[in-house]
């Protein structure tokens, strides 16, 4: 007997993002407020998704213009991509952004 046919498979970046995102008083989620546009060319885009995550700032990728259909045959989005953030946590995103990178070294 053959596997049942996925039909969730477009949604696997979206995996609990919904119960990640903050709620307001009314249970329902925060409003997105954009953080940044980058370019898709290097990769930049899934580092800041990982370091946001790694400081538990749940973050949402919007493809603008036909850059979703980039996204899924050419692997990258032509027209950039948008990290959005939950309203209450953009200026602890932005701070992230700012930051330079720790070495470890002491001077």
């Amino acid at each position: 007997m053959s596997d049942p046919i996925r039909i969730d498979w477009g949604r696997a970046e979206l995996a609990g993002l919904y119960d990640r995102w903050p709620k307001d008083e009314n249970g329902r989620p925060e409003e997105p407020v954009l953080l940044t546009t980058l370019s898709a060319l290097d990769m930049s885009d899934e580092l800041m998704v990982n370091m946001l995550e790694a400081y538990s700032i749940p973050c949402l990728r919007r493809y603008p213009g036909d850059g979703a259909f980039g996204e899924l045959i050419l692997g990258m989005s032509g027209n950039g991509i948008e990290i959005y953030v939950p309203c209450t946590r953009l200026e602890e995103a932005q701070e992230l952004l700012k930051g330079e990178p720790d070495d470890g070294l002491q001077e």
